[in-house]
């Protein structure tokens, strides 16, 4: 089965894409990894500009959505540039609070990019880093799931990194309001993990995309024994196999974003995540001593694809919930 993008959805990559492209998220990316978030909100601001968030946010409380197919052709580009921050945890947030008075006090701002959600969890609800939340330094909004309760969190604890740089994790701290308890909140915590599941799958595509793209492109450059590598036919092998990979993860992806299936998005999620780990091993195995140096900019890709691998479920936690 073939899944091809429309007209619009087509011109919405490219306008994200030249966007992306206009505002050296390189640069962003290394910034945010030091704790400088200056030009990381910024770059935020105008992917909010561009709708993305509004995507998740439905149409009553000030969003356009919920479109989850958009939503994974955005978040494929913004994996294509590694763009930095909360941005999977801000689209799965308004899966949690569905509550009208929840909705109306949250998503608007969620929609218009003045609010910057991250979640955590302490009781199994997410299989999340060791109940870290990604970039509570930087959000204004840090969701917690407690003993079967959400509440909004007063603040974090020290910044630890992770193998991305860019993703910095902190503990929510206790105490704070609580926003909701009992049953309903297993409930959205389930439906958000699945939004979730979807634009790391998404992301993680994009990221494969670009590691495959300089990978190719500098093969071309570097020579060996006078010819460039890219005439061997072994490095044409590793190459095909993670093209083949990548582009047998699209129509997963955008198949899942048309059901919203747990099972769907989890069949998504782990093979869009190994197609861009596979990915990385080749590209780094391909650049040689040069991919091993964080001065190059292909390591924001090689440490993005290792973390995404995990995020959000380990591939065992995803194939699992396929096989139920």
């Amino acid at each position: 089965m073939r899944f091809l993008l429309d007209d619009e959805q087509r011109a919405f990559a490219h306008s994200l894409d030249a966007l992306l492209t206009a505002a050296d998220t390189p640069s962003a990316v290394r910034s945010w990894g030091a704790g400088d978030h200056t030009a990381g909100r910024a770059l935020w601001s105008r992917i909010a500009d561009a709708g993305v968030f509004a995507l998740a946010v439905p149409e009553a409380y000030e969003g356009v959505g919920p479109l989850p197919v958009e939503l994974a052709v955005a978040f494929v580009e913004l994996g294509r540039h590694a763009v930095p921050g909360p941005l999977v945890e801000t689209v799965a947030a308004p899966a949690l609070l569905t509550e009208p008075g929840l909705a109306k006090r949250f998503l608007p701002g969620l929609a218009s990019g003045e609010t910057i959600a991250t979640v955590a969890a302490t009781n199994g609800s997410y299989p999340l880093e060791d109940s870290y939340a990604l970039d509570g330094d930087a959000a204004t909004t840090l969701l917690a799931l407690d003993g079967g309760g959400l509440r909004l969190a007063p603040g974090h604890g020290p910044v630890r990194t992770s193998i991305d740089p860019a993703r910095r994790l902190t503990r929510p701290a206790p105490g704070g309001e609580l926003l909701a308890t009992g049953p309903q909140v297993t409930a959205a915590a389930a439906h958000s993990l699945t939004w979730a599941r979807l634009a790391t799958a998404a992301q993680a595509l994009g990221v494969g995309l670009t590691l495959l793209d300089r990978t190719v492109a500098y093969v071309k450059q570097r020579s060996q024994f006078g010819v460039p590598i890219g005439s061997f036919q072994a490095v044409k092998h590793r190459l095909a196999d993670a093209k083949v990979a990548l582009e047998f993860a699209r129509p997963l992806l955008f198949g899942a974003a048309l059901t919203m299936d747990p099972a769907d998005v989890a069949a998504a999620k782990v093979t869009a995540c190994e197609a861009a780990y596979t990915t990385a091993r080749t590209a780094l195995q391909l650049h040689g001593a040069i991919g091993y140096t964080a001065e190059y900019d292909l390591s924001l890709w090689l440490t993005k694809a290792r973390a995404l691998r995990t995020a959000w479920g380990t591939p065992g936690e995803c194939r699992e919930m396929v096989l139920k």
